[in-house]
């Protein structure tokens, strides 16, 4: 039941936006033959659609003529049309933009998510790299003591050896 106020309001609003379009063709089609011939195609063919439509639902004979509208009616219900149309094509593109921009945040959101990812990742390499920078200083120390002592070794043995033989 909710479903048929906002349908409404919406039919409403779309109705209002559409007035100054529809105005500013009705003065276009007053200047321009070409636009005018047009919209007066346009309204002619919505006249006869619509009058078949009602005859139709209304169960009545859809063989007959249907007389044109008279070009002054004719150029009013084009220009309602049109603006209308030209309303919808508004609310789109509103419609359009707002989920684009929605869109881009969602992408800047995921790209700082990753951003601070990677960030916590270098930390995490950082730190990595510093504690084996550590333990291969460390690993060098010991070296330098095994080899220190080999040395010292040596050199008392050798140093030995030359006792025994004098």
């Amino acid at each position: 039941m909710v479903v048929f106020p906002v349908l409404k309001l919406g039919t409403l609003t779309l109705r209002t936006l559409a007035k100054p379009i529809a105005n500013r063709l009705k003065k276009d089609a007053g200047l321009h033959p070409k636009f005018r011939q047009f919209i007066l195609n346009i309204a002619q063919a919505h006249h006869r659609f619509t009058t078949t439509m009602q005859r139709r639902i209304l169960g009545r004979s859809t063989e007959i003529e249907i007389r044109p509208l008279d070009e002054e009616r004719a150029i009013q219900s084009a220009s309602d049309i049109l603006g209308e149309v030209a309303g919808l094509a508004v609310i789109y593109e509103v419609q359009r933009n707002s989920r684009a921009e929605e869109l881009r945040k969602q992408e800047q959101e995921a790209s700082k998510k990753k951003c601070l990812e990677l960030a916590k990742e270098v930390e995490n390499l950082k730190a990595s790299k510093k504690k084996d920078k550590e333990e291969m200083e460390n690993l060098k120390l010991r070296l330098e003591k095994v080899e220190g002592r080999s040395f010292l070794d040596m050199f008392k043995f050798w140093n030995a050896k030359e006792k025994q033989a004098q």
